[in-house]
């Protein structure tokens, strides 16, 4: 597959289908390899460079896809998986960008995770790789879907997997053999982040891999589970290599955290979440699930689960509403129980695991 570097344009952070976030830096067109002194993602300018990899991949409207690429100073990685909400059904798919991200945008990241200049940062010096969603299928897919009838009928490019095997093919090629990898993505990047980290360990053999998954508590209805995340087909993305692994329930995220966990049990895993989150409810919600209290019992349920079955799971819970924490300036402030995340993230990549951290005062829906 060939890759184009395109000319200098921003990067558009879309994280959740309520919040859109801006990205900084720039990105340059890339020069002929012969002239660089460095290859690889040292060959690229610094800031954002923005790669369209064409081919197969595809937006869910047929808008091309393209993903973001930042060269570090230190041999470590951060792939990031971008959020923005999910379609599945005619009602789900119909409203034009109401639900889910269906293009790849622009704009600018500073902020959280992104700001470089922060010495808070745990990551500032690594390479990133950002790798936006507009497919409506959690990363996950690999379909064409129609919905509906008639007029009404609206076709979907559920092709999350696709774009997602581009730029790992890229990463592969350009980032050879990275010392650690800060694998993670809010809200529908947070699946992105657990499903593909198996895919990223298993090919970097040698790597330390660090999966963190900000606000995707994977608490879905059998309603769902059963008749409409078929439509996506995402079994070409699951990790099949692993013994044992029953396709058929890989997609409930307790069974692919225990699965990956066990598999890789050198692999941190981790997950964080807001106990009463606005939008991981609102989709609940709309799959026909209970209000915010039942989300985040089922939630810490599920949390627990995971914990009880994973030795080398983490979480941390605090309190409120809000959705992802990544691109927000509280990334460097937000506590739970005299824990700061910032730390706690520090400690769970280039330290020891830290403990679990659950909010004692969490507030209520």
């Amino acid at each position: 597959m060939r890759f184009k570097i395109v000319p200098p344009l921003p990067v558009q952070l879309l994280l959740c289908p309520l919040a859109v976030l801006g990205c900084g830096g720039t990105s340059a067109e890339h020069e002929d390899p012969s002239s660089e002194p460095r290859g690889g993602i040292l060959s690229l300018p610094s800031g954002w460079s923005s790669i369209e990899p064409g081919g197969e991949t595809t937006c869910s409207r047929g808008d091309p896809f393209k993903y973001f690429v930042r060269p570090g100073t230190v041999n470590r990685l951060i792939v990031e998986f971008r959020g923005g909400g999910a379609c599945w059904d005619a009602t789900t798919c119909s409203f034009a960008g109401a639900l889910f991200q269906e293009t790849v945008g622009e704009d600018a990241l500073t902020t959280g995770i992104y700001d470089h200049e922060n010495p808070n940062n745990p990551f500032k010096d690594w390479h990133h790789v950002y790798i936006p969603y507009c497919t409506g299928d959690v990363h996950w897919g690999d379909n064409v879907a129609t919905y509906g009838e008639g007029s009404q009928a609206v076709t979907i490019q559920h092709k999350g997997a696709v774009n997602v095997r581009a730029a790992l093919g890229w990463i592969y090629e350009n980032v050879p053999a990275p010392e650690k990898i800060f694998v993670t993505g809010c809200s529908a990047g947070a699946y992105g982040a657990i499903l593909w980290s198996a895919h990223l360990r298993e090919h970097y053999k040698s790597a330390s891999v660090i999966e963190f998954a900000d606000s995707g508590a994977g608490i879905i209805t059998e309603t769902f589970f059963r008749d409409s995340l078929p439509s996506w087909k995402p079994e070409g993305a699951y990790p099949t290599w692993i013994p044992g692994l029953d396709p058929a329930e890989l997609a409930r995220l307790s069974v692919l955290y225990e699965k990956i966990g066990a598999h890789y049990p050198d692999m941190r895993l981790s997950q964080y979440n807001t106990a009463y989150d606005e939008d991981q409810i609102f989709f609940f919600n709309v799959m026909g699930g209970g209000g915010a209290q039942a989300w985040s019992d089922a939630m810490r349920a599920e949390i627990a689960e995971i914990e009880a079955s994973t030795p080398n799971f983490r979480s941390f819970l605090a309190a409120g509403t809000a959705h992802c924490i990544l691109w927000r300036p509280e990334f460097y402030t937000l506590e739970s129980r005299g824990a700061r995340l910032v730390q706690w993230l520090d400690g769970l990549a280039n330290g020891a695991p830290p403990p679990s951290v659950a909010c004692d005062a969490c507030g209520s829906p």
